[in-house]
């Protein structure tokens, strides 16, 4: 039961991994939601695929307000609020989205996934304030959370406040080495590093990006991530010979799965302004995978969604 809904809660949030690229790549949570009811919504229906949809928005609506009903008489009931949750989801009700997942993330203090769509959902609405308070809620308990590292840093990027968001990465670092001394694992070394030197190098900040980036080829010689996100950066500065043997290395590196996108990377044309690799908080953000210039990667294998029955009534 308990991996049912686990499988469940992955396509919910549309998380791709919490490991390797995981710890250093998120695809937009709820967006890509959103995103997908928008393209709907936009297109020019006939008039059966409009009562289609209508009769669909009406069976979510009925569907929502059995949950509502449910939720009255047992406000914890966890079957409810992530049915009710999947509903306004559905509906393309990111405000409706807030209070089940409120209740969850309580519910659920060790799955920070529900807090992570929180703080997405928050900031989607406007509420950047909330959402940056959610991801130092779970931080302070959980200082490696890297979707919460990544979320933070991102959102921070997106307020204009780079230096906080280096600030932060640095000060995880910094620490990292009494934490996992308590908690051994608990900290992915490589991954804030990798994490570090992407802010850096969104800031244009090339030379600092390279010196954590080859501190995290250090740390784990085997990641081929800190490798390709090197490759990039000399890609980014126009210093295509040097970044070659970068990729070359990066793919071989890679699992098998990775090799080709990788080789799509190395070929692509350096982009001129490079953007942070921040969820985006605009309804028509992109759920693919990043050009170059984004110092995104693939998701790992960890990622994949599975496919998975709908919700328990």
């Amino acid at each position: 039961m308990s991996e049912k809904r686990n499988r469940w809660l992955i396509n919910v949030v549309l998380i791709v991994a919490t490991v390797g690229l995981l710890g250093v790549t998120m695809i937009p949570l709820l967006t890509s939601a959103i995103n997908s009811s928008d393209a709907q919504s936009k297109a020019s229906p006939n008039p059966s695929q409009s009562a289609s949809a209508d009769g669909r928005k009406g069976e979510l609506e009925v569907q929502a307000k059995g949950y509502e009903a449910v939720l009255q008489k047992e406000p914890d009931n966890q079957v409810a609020l992530r049915g009710l949750l999947d509903a306004r989801r559905q509906l393309n009700d990111p405000k409706g989205m807030v209070e089940p997942l409120e209740r969850l993330s309580r519910l659920n203090p060790g799955m920070t996934e529900y807090a992570v769509l929180l703080a997405q959902v928050k900031q989607y609405n406007g509420d950047r304030e909330g959402a940056a308070q959610t991801y130092r809620e779970v931080l302070r308990d959980k200082p490696g959370d890297l979707l919460s590292l990544q979320g933070l840093a991102d959102l921070l990027v997106k307020q204009e406040r780079p230096e906080a968001a280096i600030g932060l990465l640095q000060d995880t670092l910094r620490q990292a080495p009494a934490a996992n001394k308590n908690q051994a694992g608990s900290v992915d070394i490589t991954a804030i590093q990798v994490l570090l030197g992407k802010v850096f190098a969104t800031q244009k900040r090339y030379d600092e990006a390279l010196n954590v980036f080859n501190q995290a080829m250090q740390t784990n010689p085997n990641d081929f991530q800190p490798v390709l996100y090197k490759a990039q950066v000399l890609k980014e500065q126009g210093r295509d010979d040097q970044a070659k043997p970068f990729f070359d290395k990066a793919a071989s590196l890679a699992p098998a799965q990775f090799k080709d996108q990788i080789n799509k990377f190395a070929a692509a044309p350096p982009s001129s302004a490079p953007n942070s690799s921040a969820p985006s908080d605009a309804p028509n953000a992109s759920t693919t995978t990043p050009a170059t210039g984004d110092f995104s990667a693939p998701a790992t294998p960890n990622a994949q969604p599975e496919s998975s029955p709908a919700p328990a009534n």
